[in-house]
């Protein structure tokens, strides 16, 4: 089975930890060689200025005193917020190990009233027009192969795993029983009722006619030996023979009257009698009865029963083959229905706006519903970790950022330095 990666449904790759991990450490140095900077200027100019050096070396040493300060000030506030810094229990340091739990919560709070309200998630989807980009997704050949073929090996685990006894039973229980209990003589006269109201046996009865007439017109010798065994033993037998060619000839004559004759009154009495039959299925206590007869007879039939006990095997045999194979019929007509399916999201509005409410209203009843049980997920979650793994994560996560804090704090703090230190010469 092919795996999805994250590009594949629209989300940005999983990051690299150990890359993060590289990247924290070089921003770390980084920050750090600002603050040794800083020092070492301030040390230069210190001596510098102890040596009788000119005047500006004062600005450059406040501002180097003011950026080692700003330095070391912005790493003791990072660093509070992941461990306690120098090991020392400052109080309000290690904020993340000792206020993780809170956190969790706070965060778990601010994801369901900020992202998991009703109207929130409602508006984000009528935004992203769901059915449409699926449908322009779906329309694509391959990507229509791609859901047949994922289809067809959910189909193939699913057929596997069921056990053959278990889905018998089932078939048995809900398919044969019902069959069973099921009267089959009322939905069976009105079946038939509505057919012959139709028309539709008018088909069947020119038939028979036809096999009738051609079974008399082929067994001329099969009528005259009827008819000879059935004379009395004194007769003569030609007078038999007259006799059984007479018979013949009306019998041949009649058949041939019901054959072309869509009005013989024999061709009525059939219409009558089927109809009547119809009737008898839905009223008669007697003809329901035998109908009931003959349904268990069909039922306790050998080859019935061997029927019913191989149904699912086969089945099974036919689905398993047909989703194996890329080119059967099954795969086929999944896979145009797939791609006929994106078309019309794409171009029928209708269409698109039921599919787009369908989904509205299933993430809304989620959110609705559920909304509490999955911000508890991030709470659990982070109630679970680890304080100091808890801190490691965070860190891992933002750290590199904060490293610019730090920087920034080294520069800032030297420019302010700068400005205090000229303000102070300028003014005394």
């Amino acid at each position: 089975m092919e795996q999805l990666t994250p590009a594949d449904i629209g989300l940005p790759p999983v990051p690299d930890q150990e890359g993060k991990r590289r990247a924290l450490r070089r921003m770390k140095l980084v920050a750090l060689a600002f603050l040794l900077g800083a020092t070492v200027i301030f040390l230069l100019t210190t001596w510098a200025q102890s040596a009788g050096w000119p005047g500006w070396v004062g600005y450059v040493r406040a501002a180097a005193e003011a950026g080692m300060v700003g330095a070391l000030a912005d790493w003791f506030a990072v660093t509070a917020l992941f461990r306690r810094p120098l090991g020392l229990p400052i109080p309000h340091t290690a904020i993340i190990p000792s206020k993780k739990n809170m956190i969790g919560s706070s965060l778990g709070e601010f994801v369901g009233t900020n992202f998991l309200s009703e109207q929130v998630v409602r508006d984000k989807l009528q935004r992203v027009q769901v059915s449409r980009r699926f449908g322009e997704w779906l329309a694509k050949p391959e990507n229509a192969e791609r859901v047949t073929s994922e289809l067809a090996t959910v189909v193939r685990g699913v057929v596997t795993v069921l056990k053959d006894e278990d889905v018998q039973a089932v078939m048995e229980q809900a398919v044969v029983r019902r069959v069973v209990e099921q009267p089959w003589g009322p939905p069976l006269g009105k079946l038939l009722e509505q057919v012959f109201a139709d028309g539709a046996h008018y088909k069947l009865v020119d038939l028979m006619c036809d096999r009738a007439y051609e079974w008399v017109r082929d067994n001329h010798a099969t009528v005259l030996r009827v008819v000879s065994d059935r004379a009395p033993s004194w007769s003569p037998k030609f007078v038999d023979a007259m006799l059984a060619d007479k018979v013949y000839g009306e019998v041949l004559s009649f058949a041939w009257a019901v054959k072309t004759d869509v009005n013989h009154p024999m061709r009525l009495a059939l219409d009558k009698f089927l109809g009547e039959f119809a009737q008898d299925l839905q009223n008669d206590a007697e003809t329901m009865a035998r109908a009931e007869q003959v349904k268990q007879q069909i039922l306790d039939h050998p080859d019935v029963q061997k029927l019913i006990g191989s149904a699912w095997s086969t089945a099974k045999g036919m689905l398993l083959n047909a989703a194996e194979d890329p080119s059967s019929e099954l795969r086929r007509r999944v896979r145009e229905g797939l791609r006929h399916l994106g078309e019309r999201l794409v171009s029928d509005e209708g269409l698109g706006g039921k599919v787009d409410g369908w989904v509205q209203g299933a993430a809304a009843y989620v959110v609705r519903n559920y909304s509490t049980e999955i911000t508890t997920i991030i709470t659990d979650t982070v109630e679970r970790w680890d304080a100091e793994e808890t801190s490691r994560k965070v860190e891992l996560q933002v750290g590199r950022d904060l490293q610019f804090i730090r920087i920034n704090g080294t520069v800032v703090g030297a420019l302010a330095g700068l400005v205090i230190y000229t303000v102070a010469q300028l003014l005394f």
